[in-house]
């Protein structure tokens, strides 16, 4: 979007408001509100902001940032009494280079990696959300409606979820579909596949406008990955391929499963390094909660098409096409930061292209129903059991380290390891009805 066309429509729109988001490094959307007349200085000069008491940002004496606003990421929000516009800004440091840590730049700079070769990655997300009822002010945690997947009748969220896609589309979000979920009161909504920058922002804006018209219909929404016991998780499914130019270099329509060898290292990357990124792709003490046999959530790290209990399926394609080839990934969960997640799992992709790695053979039987000593003897590994375990591998990761500086990396597993800890010290109800009267 050219600056001229922005301010047209700052124009024609009355905008008085202009909203400058950024995401702090657990992917919250922090903000900043201008007056609009301070727009292009802002777009020019950037506004200065206090980082130190942002989460992870920054210390007392290195607090002073400031805020570029991305002119792409324009948009007018549908809300509001003050009509106000929105930016989604890259953090800079004193000394006008990008903040290291910011994780918008971080994801930038990962995928100059790939833009050096020509080449460019595009990903596509399905966001799962409960919708739970309120009384008041109070989020009460009982599912919104009775039904299953995909049902139709009964379904009293249907109304609510065309509204969320309408506003997503506001946005300039484009939407390939919404449905119920498995558990009461869950549902999915779809983003489009585009470039890996386009969709980590539209990740950081959906999550925003899905509960804002969950509060305006008196709900709550939760993209908390485990909110019920005994229930379906919340997942985020990502779609992963890389182009040069217009053609998709996952694709080789010769080959059993439609992929090119590109396709089979980076895959293997992923699958060999998942679990030095897992206190990426989960980042929660409540993720490893759904990261459990039979909920459709990974446990097993291995790959297939039609197993479901897979971490990394290759999902068919329409007849020939073959640009829709892509390889998903099952781990991730909705509390994930977007720029950081793509800027490490693409590093692990990186690496097992640039060592022409190979993946193990495909497993296309349900792997919850395998005996343990058959999966050692496949070679099947398992993903962290907790938030403590992946932690231990990310501290010991290069990739990880090399994906997000030295700075941030430290800052993440400082952050992450405090929640820990905080979890590690709760007496539980669990944990009194177990032991309470028994010792």
């Amino acid at each position: 979007m050219t600056i001229t066309t922005i301010f047209n429509t700052i124009q024609k729109e009355k905008i008085k408001f202009i909203d400058l988001w950024f995401s702090d490094i657990l992917g919250s959307v922090k903000n900043e509100t201008i007056p609009v007349k301070q727009l292009r200085k802002a777009l020019k000069e950037g506004i200065w902001f206090d980082g130190s008491s942002v989460e992870g940002f920054g210390r007392i004496f290195e607090s002073d940032m400031y805020l570029k606003p991305d002119p792409n990421t324009f948009a007018v929000i549908p809300w509001g009494e003050e009509k106000t516009a929105r930016f989604i800004c890259d953090v800079y440091a004193p000394d006008h280079k990008p903040a290291p840590v910011d994780p918008r730049s971080i994801l930038k700079d990962n995928l100059r990696l790939l833009k050096k070769r020509g080449l460019e990655y595009y990903v596509g997300a399905e966001l799962e959300f409960y919708l739970f009822r309120r009384d008041g002010d109070t989020v009460i945690a009982l599912p919104h409606d009775r039904v299953g997947y995909f049902d139709l009748g009964g379904d009293v969220a249907l109304r609510i979820r065309k509204k969320m896609c309408d506003r997503l589309q506001e946005f300039g979000i484009e939407v390939e579909a919404g449905h119920h979920e498995v558990g009461r009161g869950q549902h999915e909504i779809d983003l489009r596949y585009t470039s890996a920058l386009q969709l980590a922002d539209n990740i950081l804006t959906a999550r925003m406008v899905i509960k804002k018209v969950a509060e305006e219909n008196n709900l709550y929404a939760t993209f908390m990955p485990k909110p019920l016991f005994g229930a379906a998780g919340n997942g985020m499914h990502i779609h992963q391929s890389i182009f040069r130019g217009k053609k998709n270099q996952f694709s080789d329509p010769g080959d059993n499963y439609g992929l090119s060898k590109l396709a089979y290292s980076y895959l293997a990357g992923v699958l060999r390094y998942i679990k030095e990124i897992s206190v990426i792709t989960s980042p929660l003490v409540n993720s490893y909660k759904r990261l459990v046999s039979g909920f459709e959530a990974p446990v097993y790290i291995c790959w297939g098409r039609m197993n479901r209990s897979a971490l990394v399926r290759v999902p068919r394609i329409s007849k020939k096409k073959y640009d829709s080839t892509r390889l998903e990934l099952r781990s991730c969960d909705p509390s994930a930061n977007p720029y950081l997640l793509f800027a490490c799992v693409l590093r692990t992709g990186l690496e097992g292209i640039n060592k022409k790695l190979m993946p193990p053979k495909p497993v296309e039987e349900d792997v919850y129903k395998i005996e343990t000593q058959v999966l050692q003897d496949k070679g099947i590994d398992l993903l962290p059991h907790s938030l403590w375990e992946a932690l231990e591998y990310y501290y010991k990761s290069k990739i990880a380290k090399s994906a997000f500086g030295n700075i941030l990396f430290q800052r993440y597993y400082d952050i992450k390891l405090k929640e820990w800890d905080e979890y590690s010290i709760q007496v539980s109800k669990w944990e009194h009805d177990k032991y309470l009267e028994l010792y």
